[in-house]
């Protein structure tokens, strides 16, 4: 299974450009071949679009600052550049290949704003998790991840787990996960999966402030099964 996880930059580029980004960072997406795709700081209304784009399944789960979205929208879409993070904010999970069991949303924390992690059951079982952790203070941050990690521990059971996304600090450590490798603040976590190879970045086209990072797991032979979960 190959896991692709990357922070959009609330759709901007760098250096920012004045107009609509949807369309590039569409095609890159789409362009890439990966089997579940983990994006954070994604616009709200960019999951349909990007997973029709791809041909894959999305879920979202909303995160901060999406109080009054038609008018950060009209912003958004006009000059990402000027209304920057503060357009609203999404974590957003694209599935290829596989249909999605289960959707789960776990709230981290509401302040200083609100974070969260969310997974998706796929149909060979395994359970496929994304957070963004707030950025600072680090105990802030460690306390997201330790949260999301016990909540995905919950929701999966015995299952083959992997738990992504933006971590915001280098070296992520959550209790029953492996860091199966990253780039930066961006990491992939697994339990009951082993990796194959390195964790590679792959080329943005100057979109996002964060690379885009791959990783390809595969099953840890014996391991629990993959059904039934």
């Amino acid at each position: 299974m190959r896991v692709l996880t990357w922070n959009l930059f609330h759709g901007r580029s760098v250096p920012d450009q004045p107009r609509s980004l949807l369309p590039e960072f569409r095609d890159r997406i789409a362009s890439w071949e990966w089997d579940v795709a983990l994006l954070q700081e994604a616009l709200p209304w960019w999951g349909a679009e990007l997973g029709r784009a791809a041909h894959a399944s999305a879920r979202t789960a909303p995160t901060s600052r999406n109080w009054l979205l038609p008018l950060r929208r009209f912003v958004a879409e006009r000059r990402p550049d000027l209304i920057k993070s503060n357009a609203g904010g999404a974590n957003i999970i694209l599935v290829r290949g596989q249909a999605i069991r289960d959707h789960r949303v776990q709230r981290l924390r509401l302040v200083p704003e609100r974070r969260v992690v969310h997974g998706v059951l796929l149909d060979d079982g395994t359970w496929v998790a994304n957070v963004h952790a707030q950025v600072r203070p680090h105990t802030l941050t460690r306390a997201d991840l330790a949260l999301a990690g016990r909540a995905v521990l919950a929701w999966a059971g015995d299952a083959p787990t992997v738990l992504g996304g933006d971590c915001n600090v280098r070296d992520p450590r959550v209790e029953g996960f492996t860091d199966a490798g990253g780039h930066g603040v961006d990491h992939v976590l697994v339990r009951g999966l082993a990796t194959h190879g390195r964790a590679r970045t792959l080329e943005r086209g100057g979109l996002s402030d964060h690379a885009p990072v791959l990783v390809e797991l595969g099953r840890i032979a014996g391991g629990p099964a993959s059904r039934g979960t």
